[in-house]
Formats: C-alpha cells, structure tokens, sequence
C-alpha cells in the first residue's frame, strides 16, 4: 500500500517509477556524492537528474560495461547475446590465437540458466616494469638523478580469472583493474627487484646524508611480490566498495584466481573456490591453490564469531553441534565445540543453542551465515544474510593465499601444463581427470604436425569445458557417464609454462650472473673492461659502472671505452674537489677497486677506493663516504673495475 501511494506522488511530480529505482536523492543543500553525474540545466527532459523541489534525483552512471574477455574479440553486444545461450550453451574459444602468449588455450561457456549473464570473467596482460638504473654512489653521479636514460627491463605475464555471484559487476571490475593494481605494486618494488638494492631510495645523495634503517628479517625478491600481490587484493576489495557506491552495477562478488609469470617464476594467487593445477605426463596433477570455502575455513570463521558475537545478532551462534539441537533438547546433555575447540565437550542445552551455526551445512553445502558458500573473494559489501540485516561481509577476506613455483628448481618438460579454471569446471571434474583430459587432447596434435600444433592447447580447453558442461540429454544437462553435468559458468585457461622456461632463462641467468642474490659475506672479485661487460651485486656490492647485458644497446667497444673514461672523468673531479691535497694525476691505465669494508656500526658500511697503478708505481687507498649497508650483518665484498 505505502509503495503504490509513493507510486502515486511521484507519477504527479513527474517522475517515472521506473527511473527512481535506480536514482540515487540528493538534497540541494548536501554535497553531492562523489563520481556522481547531475546534468547542469537540471532539465525535466534530462535523462541524467530531475529536479522535485529543492532536491535533485540523479542516476548513477556504469563504469563497466558488461562484456566477455578481450582476447575473445566479440565485436558486437549480439555476439554477446548470442554467446549468452542457456539452451545451446556455447563453447566460446579466442578467435585469434596470437591475443595470448605460448598457443595458451582459453574456453567458456554461460550456465544453464541460473543467471541472466555469464558471471565469469578472465583477462590476461603482459607488462614490463622499467627501472632506472641508479649508481649507488655519488661519485658516478649527480645529485639531480642517474648519469643516463638506461633502464632494466623486468617483463611479466599476468592471467587472471574471476568468478561472480550475485551478479558480474564485481568480476567485470576486478577484470578491468586488478592487473593495473598489481602493475603499480611491482613498480613500487622494481628496484629490488632488479637488485639496485635500498641505496637507490636512500637519502645518502648530495648533502642529505643519513642513515637507513633496516629490519632484521631477510628480505627476499619473492616475499616482495607476493606483499604487492596480496596489497594489490586488498586494494581492489576498497575500490569495488567504494564504486559500488558512486556507479551502477559495480555490485555482488566474485573469487579470484592470478598466476604471475615473472622472474622465471610462477605466482599463483588464490581468494576463492576457483582453482590452478599443475598438470605434468606420468605424474598426479598438483594441485596450486586450495579453495576456501565455509567447509575449508570453518575454523577461522568460527574463531571469528566467537571474538566478536556482535556480528551474529540473535540468529546465530559460534558453537558448532554433533547434531543440531532441537527444542526437545533443552535441558539435556549435547555435544558441542567453540570457535576456539578442536575437539568435543559436554554443555546442557539452552535456548541459545537452537540458533544457527555460524557455519551452516557440510562439504559442498556448507554456508557462512546460511548464505554464501565462499569465503575469500572481493566485494559481497552489502550482503546481508537470509531474512535478516546481519551482514556477511566481516567474515569474508581478500587476502589471497600464494604460492610459488620456481622454473629453476623444476624439471620442466615440454608438456607441462597449468590449468586454470572457475568451479564450474572442478565441480564435476577431479584434477586428475583433468590432466588425463588434457594430455589425450594433447596427444592428438603430433609436434611434426607445425600448422595444427599451435591449437592444441585451445582444443585442450575446449574439451575440458565440453566434458564438464556435458549434453542436454532428458531435459538435464548429463556428462558422458550419464552424471550430472554442471549447471554453472565454466571458464578454463590451459597455460604451457616450457616456453616462458625457455623465455625467461636467458634474463634469469643474465640477471643472477650480473646481480647475484646471495650474500654469504665471502669476498667476490669482478674483473671488467672494454671486452667484459658483466658484473656481480650479491647484496653488499654496489655496481659503480657496469650494467647488464640485457639492458645494454649494441654498443662497440669504443662505446664502451668511452663511457667507462666519462664515469673516471666523473670521479676524478670528485675526489679533486673534496681531497684537494692528494695527487690528482690519472690515467686510463689505472685500475679501480671499490670494497664495502667492515664498521663499527652494524647499519652503516665504509667505502674505501683503492687506485692502482699498473705501470707499478704502487697503490694508493682513499676512504670514501659512509653508505648504508644493505643487512644489519658486518660483511665485505669488493669489485674491480678498470
């Protein structure tokens, strides 16, 4: 009644019902919200913002457009509809091949009808972080920044696969954006990784010099990107949130699954019950991520409710029941446990007793708060549980769990593959069924045949997808064994890791042979000239001329000879301006050897310079400027330069 009598008021002001669904009321004398549109005129034609008196209705606007995976190419919003067939149920394959690295395969299909949209989403980026290189002492360069435009190049692959509910928009945005978060974390951390070390953040340059602080705890390349990886998550979570609010359709939730190709190293991060597995021939297939659901994390969730009862109200309970109590039961004897239990006790029931458990349900039909079977993912901000205001979302997280696979310390074979799918595809298919999937369809390409080689990683995913959508068959979809097939989105990527091996070995061993991360505290000499141009940073040496190799240009060896008199020139005035007493006089055939050299204070190493003759005249030491040491720990190390 209160609703068609608000339908009523608004029809004589002359605003359509239907538009107000949508339409967000702003009085004249608030602010209007943030990232909102209100058109100037405030015209009564506008379909942005009328005006009813001295408040004006305005209507969010879409930042994401609803669409399928780039790489997919469906040009237009009917090949869109199309692909959106719940009888026919579309496999969806990438028309292009060369839209993906490596022949990787890619395949889709929309659900039987449980939702109007296919909620699964993927993406895939290559990207390169550029890092300057940064001499880490003054005396090669100026205090306005590095002497030249050189840069390290670190390129990585990113893949990426979403999974929604309650509608696409969470995964359209996390399709859209989590890759550029993540590419703005890397940057952030570019200097260590490509070994230039904390120096180049320090503040030792010009006059304002100081002292770093340095933690204890090793810090190694791989915890810095899986820190970017889980900030990155984080950080999508707060923007979906915060655009839920300001736009249209940035609603529900969605789990996530990356793998990161970087570094000769694979990063596989997991926030939901989708799911990467390694697949290798003769092997069981390795599964690369857990899947968090209600039944995985029931003890978190538990712990969780029984730390803060207040996100339970008085419908539900922390305490988990060998049998769900009944009313008849009051008063008697149940097994229970608590959030902080792992086994079972005694209690006398109370009515308390008779309220949900936090955690609803077993297996695959467990539910947090009776609602939701996933428990990491991003947003779900607004979701409340059944018939209540009792919002879910302080249970769920967006920290993904990574793990990480070292190509270096894997005996990688030319068929080693990783899967990636939603659980549409693990629902009905075992990992090893996966695998036997896979490796039949790989079989039927023979690698003399060149033309039809490059598509079997695409028929790979397309028979994964088709074995777990299965066939309409008596009005159900059924597999081939007659089971039930599954009714939900399934997306699959089929990623073959031996061409990024092959790919990244050369930078690996060009970057370990020019900056080795090791730092045993035993004394490594580099011997460099015009001809050699390699160089060793094992963490306490500083890399005063040579950069490398696969960042420098095909330069002759009078280029080189060059730049190598420019850095002398460069130190020769330095060394005349703040040691005026010494002899000035140098030649191209002195020689160069800079050590880290042991200090009385744990966090600070002292330079020393020593200048060698090689016509014999002797050898001459100079102390240069205190630097930070990279570690707490004493330790020395040296380089030769000529």
């Amino acid at each position: 009644m209160i609703s068609r009598f608000k339908n009523v008021i608004l029809h004589a002001a002359g605003v359509d019902n239907a538009f107000t669904s949508n339409t967000v009321i702003a009085s004249s004398s608030s602010p209007r919200p943030e990232n909102s549109t209100i058109n100037a005129g405030n015209s009564p034609r506008s379909p942005q913002s009328r005006r009813r008196g001295s408040e004006v209705l305005y209507k969010k606007t879409i930042k994401y457009e609803y669409t399928r995976p780039a790489f997919l190419k469906l040009m237009s919003q009917d090949e869109i509809q199309v692909s959106a067939d719940h009888m026919v149920r579309p496999i969806l394959v990438p028309r292009d091949i060369s839209c993906l690295p490596w022949s990787t395969g890619y395949a889709e299909t929309i659900n039987s009808g449980k939702s109007k949209k296919n909620e699964d989403q993927a993406s895939f980026h290559y990207g390169v972080i550029k890092v300057p290189v940064v001499n880490c002492l003054d005396s090669f360069t100026s205090q306005d920044g590095p002497i030249d435009d050189s840069t390290i190049d670190i390129p990585y692959y990113y893949f990426g696969m979403f999974d929604g509910h309650a509608g696409p928009g969470a995964a359209v945005a996390a399709a859209a954006q989590l890759h550029l978060i993540i590419h703005e974390k890397l940057i952030e951390i570019g200097h260590h990784l490509a070994n230039q070390g904390a120096f180049c953040e320090s503040s030792v340059r010009g006059k304002n010099k100081g002292i770093l602080w340095f933690p204890q705890t090793s810090i190694t390349n791989d915890s810095l990107i899986v820190g970017a990886l889980e900030a990155a998550f984080e950080q999508m979570d707060a923007q979906i949130e915060r655009e839920n609010k300001s736009y249209e359709g940035v609603n529900g939730g969605c789990t996530v699954v990356v793998c990161l190709f970087i570094l000769g190293k694979i990063f596989i991060a997991n926030a939901g019950d989708s799911r990467a597995i390694l697949c290798r021939r003769n092997y069981e297939a390795l599964q690369l991520s857990e899947d968090f659901t209600p039944e995985s994390e029931r003890t978190r969730v538990r712990q969780l409710a029984e730390e803060n009862p207040q996100f339970l109200g008085s419908e539900f309970t922390a305490l988990e029941y060998a049998r769900r109590p009944v009313r008849r039961d009051i008063g008697t004897r149940i097994l229970y446990r608590g959030g902080h239990m792992t086994g079972w006790a005694y209690k006398i029931a109370t009515e308390e007793d008779l309220r949900f458990p936090v955690v609803f349900g077993y297996g695959k039909r467990s539910r947090v708060l009776a609602t939701i079977g996933v428990t990491r993912g991003f947003g779900d901000h607004e979701l409340t549980a059944h018939g209540s205001s009792i919002r879910i979302k302080p249970f769920l997280k967006s920290q993904p769990e990574v793990r990480i696979i070292d190509l270096k310390e894997l005996s990688c074979r030319e068929d080693d593959v990783i899967i990636m799918g939603t659980d549409g595809l693990w629902d009905v298919t075992p990992n090893n069924t996966a695998a036997s999937l896979l490796f039949n369809t790989i079989d039927q390409y023979p690698a003399t045949d060149e033309i039809r080689l490059k598509y079997r990683y695409i028929s790979a995913a397309q028979d994964l997808v088709m074995h777990a959508r299965g066939k309409f068959t008596d009005r159900n979809w059924k597999m081939s064994d007659g089971s039930a097939a599954t009714i939900d989105d399934i997306s699959v990527f089929v990623i073959p890791i031996w061409p990024y091996k092959i790919e990244a070995t050369k930078l690996v061993e060009v970057t370990e042979s020019s900056h080795s991360m090791e730092s045993n505290g035993v004394e490594t000499h580099s011997d460099v000239n015009a001809n050699d141009n390699s160089s060793v940073l094992n963490g306490e040496e500083i890399d005063l001329l040579v950069r490398p190799v696969s960042v420098l240009p095909q330069s002759s060896n009078s280029d080189l000879t060059q730049r190598n008199n420019e850095y002398r020139s460069k130190f020769e005035k330095r060394r005349r301006k703040e040691t005026p007493g010494l002899d000035q006089t140098m030649t191209t055939n002195q020689t160069y050897k800079v050590n880290i050299l042991e200090s009385s204070q744990s966090d600070i190493a002292v330079t020393e310079v020593e200048v060698t003759s090689s016509n014999g005249n002797g050898t001459r030491k100079e102390l240069g400027e205190n630097i930070p040491s990279i570690q707490n720990e004493k330790s020395t190390g040296s380089k030769v330069i000529d």
